[in-house]
């Protein structure tokens, strides 16, 4: 039976760091979903991620760091990398850069690719991985595809017959994952829109942010969320969702109401303010909470595009997408 500790209780952190150095999985808290953290130089453990989530092994993992010095180890940083990393870190901003010939991370994690997606996270997850002492690889801590897990409650709830150990940090303050770049030759490339607004990153930098015309699809997967079918519930989602159909739960954005919802299984809205922070907070709670009232299918009200709500729409793309 899988353990629940909160991370407020002085033991937490020794017996997740027991549970690690076994080379098995533990689910953390991070500001942005929880993650299922284990050893990045450590294939068995790595394996063990994969093996937990049913996530393809061709799809690379996110190593993430407890300081710059951790980082450096393992991959190379031009003055541009070195530059976001002081802007941003810590905090949910993954970069993507080569590797070193003298890193330690191993090629599960990086999917055998010369580049491995590196971030310093906030908080707890931080703690953990410098008592560690070595990057710990973690994804979302859900069975592969699904919707990612803001609470240790969503966790228990997915993997709970599959890991030991939840450590429980209540609820993530961002609620969608890291942005992924690469930065490679003095460019900028975004390969997933997350918690750091591309614009924040722009004026940070005083350059542009190349966003490819297609991010998903049939080209290489080379960091986490560029499957094109991802974060999916049960239920089929419909996406700019003007008006309800029977049997639908509505999730909608702003306090708008939509046509027809007085029908509708069930109504919830990700922001009645229309605050796109408080939104991507929401986002994957309420996807989870709509799925469980059983409606036959989720319409989802537009979502402005700008700041936060690229992250939200590129969710919510990938999880209405056509499905393997």
């Amino acid at each position: 039976m899988v353990r629940i500790l909160p991370i407020s209780d002085p033991g937490t952190l020794d017996a997740a760091i027991e549970v690690l150095r076994r080379g098995e999985p533990v689910a953390i808290p991070t500001e942005t979903v929880y993650g299922l953290a284990a050893d990045a130089t450590d294939p068995a453990a790595i394996t063990s991620i994969y093996e937990a989530k049913g996530r393809p092994r061709f799809n690379p993992l996110i190593a993430h760091v407890a300081n710059i010095k951790m980082a450096r180890a393992h991959v190379a940083f031009s003055p541009l990398a070195e530059r976001l990393a002081e802007a941003f870190w810590p905090g949910p901003l993954t970069l993507v850069l080569p590797l070193k010939e003298t890193g330690k991370i191993h090629p599960l994690a990086t999917a055998g690719l010369g580049t491995a997606a590196v971030r310093m996270p906030e908080g707890f997850a931080r703690e953990l991985i410098a008592g560690f002492g070595r990057p710990l690889a973690a994804p979302s801590a859900n069975r592969s595809g699904r919707i990612s897990p803001t609470t240790a409650r969503h966790v228990a709830d997915d993997l709970g017959d599959r890991i030991s150990l939840v450590l429980d940090g209540g609820n993530c303050r961002i609620g969608v994952e890291s942005t992924i770049l690469t930065v490679n030759e003095g460019r900028l490339r975004l390969l997933r829109p997350g918690g750091v607004p591309v614009e924040a990153i722009e004026e940070a930098v005083g350059m542009a942010v190349e966003r490819p015309a297609k991010q998903s699809g049939g080209g290489p997967v080379i960091a986490p969320g560029m499957l094109a079918s991802h974060y999916a519930p049960d239920a089929q989602l419909r996406l700019n969702a003007t008006e309800a159909r029977p049997g639908e739960a509505i999730i909608r954005f702003g306090g708008t109401p939509i046509a027809g919802e007085d029908q509708a299984k069930a109504v919830m809205d990700l922001s009645p303010s229309g605050d796109l922070r408080e939104a991507a907070a929401n986002l994957f709670d309420l996807l989870k909470r709509a799925d469980a009232t059983g409606a036959t299918g989720i319409a989802v009200a537009p979502v402005p595009g700008h700041g936060l709500g690229e992250a939200i729409n590129d969710r919510l793309n990938r999880a209405a997408a056509p499905r393997n």
